[in-house]
């Protein structure tokens, strides 16, 4: 029953996740047609690359991977883009008042695609976390869940004002690992470095540790109904 419950439960989640992005899609286009701009266009591209860590975490669970080694590959993979998740947050800086579109129509717009993609990375690390309960206690997988949101914190500030991204590990890994480390061995010289991964890390637990809590309470519920 439990198995069905879950299986019914990922369905309504991926469908509202489908719409959800075919709505902001459609803000974007009109806001396109009002202004004739491409202002906000880029926020599709944005969502797109939300959408990756949650694509990344369903093929896990659909497939089952039994290799610890390919399992241990692909996490690392997903840990690259999981960032791009909470990414859109910041896209709130873009926000400002023009003249062709209301500000309040921007704000819908940005705050859509926000909430999309931050629902993607939440759902992608839900499924990481049973992911990783076949091979840890419930301690040590609340330890890492914490741990993700931090890192993640961190991907978003080097992507949002050091203009990394995903895949500059690849382009660029000297730069980008330059950059990194200059900030772990010299803390004192970046404190908004520290400061921003420490407070929208903070953040991300207490928005993420509610929904589980939203979460956990509807399975119960159901549980108990039938």
């Amino acid at each position: 029953m439990m198995k069905k419950l879950k299986e019914s439960q990922r369905f309504e989640i991926t469908l509202l996740l489908i719409l959800m992005t075919g709505f902001c899609f459609s803000l974007s286009i009109f806001r396109y047609y009002l202004s004739d701009t491409k202002v906000f266009l880029f926020l599709n591209w944005n969502l797109f690359l939300a959408w990756i860590p949650l694509l990344i975490s369903s093929f896990l669970v659909i497939f089952k991977i039994k290799s610890k080694f390919s399992l241990i590959i692909i996490i690392a993979v997903w840990i690259l883009f999981f960032p791009n998740s909470p990414y859109i947050l910041t896209d709130l800086f873009h926000l400002k008042i023009r003249s062709t579109v209301p500000i309040w129509y921007d704000l819908m717009v940005i705050l859509s695609y926000a909430w999309a993609g931050l629902f993607c990375g939440f759902i992608s690390l839900l499924d990481i976390e049973r992911l990783l309960s076949d091979y840890f206690k419930k301690p040590t997988i609340n330890f890492v869940t914490v741990f993700f949101l931090f890192l993640s914190s961190f991907g978003v500030y080097l992507g949002r004002f050091l203009r990394w991204n995903s895949w500059d590990i690849l382009n660029n890994p000297f730069g980008l690992f330059n950059d990194i480390l200059s900030r772990i061995i010299y803390p004192a010289e970046h404190p908004k470095t520290w400061a921003i991964t420490l407070l929208m890390g903070v953040m991300l637990n207490f928005m993420y540790l509610m929904l589980k809590s939203i979460r956990n309470q509807n399975v119960l519920k159901t549980v108990n109904e039938n």
